[in-house]
């Protein structure tokens, strides 16, 4: 994938909620913020999407950028990645995670062309299971890692839920400006 500068309005629709940001200390307060944020990104995906007209799924929030029906399938793949990679992590040690390539993924026809419900049922799915896990564990837990080969950096269980619930949260803002401009930028 080449990398080209976007002007400011485009970044802007490129992290419309900023970029993740990592605090240096651990805090209960914001992991059950971030436990929150994951719950409740099937609810407001729903909601958000509920009797969007089919054409309307085509719509991009930037040029260039996912249309709706990729977004929603990219974060089902995304997803169940991120809560394999909390699994590897408590229960191998310090595992090397296997990486994938999200943009050709996101190209496949399962994200393509298939039906928006079927990965919403998905990320219903792995959301419950998610933050079940995640209520249960231990500081020492939370503090397991993994290694990530493609950013070569150790990830704690911790961090990942952080990424993660900003990641809903970031295509979540995607899929609405896509769907409030209706793919005119």
């Amino acid at each position: 994938m080449t990398k080209t500068k976007l002007d400011p309005n485009q970044m802007d629709l490129k992290y419309p909620i900023g970029t993740f940001s990592m605090p240096n200390d651990f805090s209960t307060d914001l992991l059950d913020h971030w436990i929150q944020r994951i719950e409740r990104l099937p609810f407001e995906l729903g909601q958000t999407l509920y009797n969007v007209e089919p054409s309307k799924l085509d719509a991009t929030y930037r040029d260039g950028s996912w249309n709706v029906r990729q977004l929603v399938h990219h974060l089902a793949d995304s997803h169940m990645h991120g809560l394999t990679r909390i699994k590897w992590a408590l229960t191998e040690d310090q595992p090397e995670i296997k990486t994938y390539n999200e943009v050709k993924w996101s190209s496949l026809p399962d994200a393509s062309d298939l039906p928006i419900n079927i990965s919403l049922k998905w990320i219903e799915g792995i959301h419950t299971r998610w933050t079940y896990l995640l209520r249960t564990l231990s500081e020492d837990e939370l503090s397991r890692t993994f290694y990530h080969p493609q950013n070569k950096v150790n990830v704690s269980v911790y961090e990942q839920c952080g990424l993660y619930a900003w990641h809903g949260d970031h295509h979540l803002a995607h899929i609405r400006i896509a769907l409030k401009n209706g793919g005119k930028h």
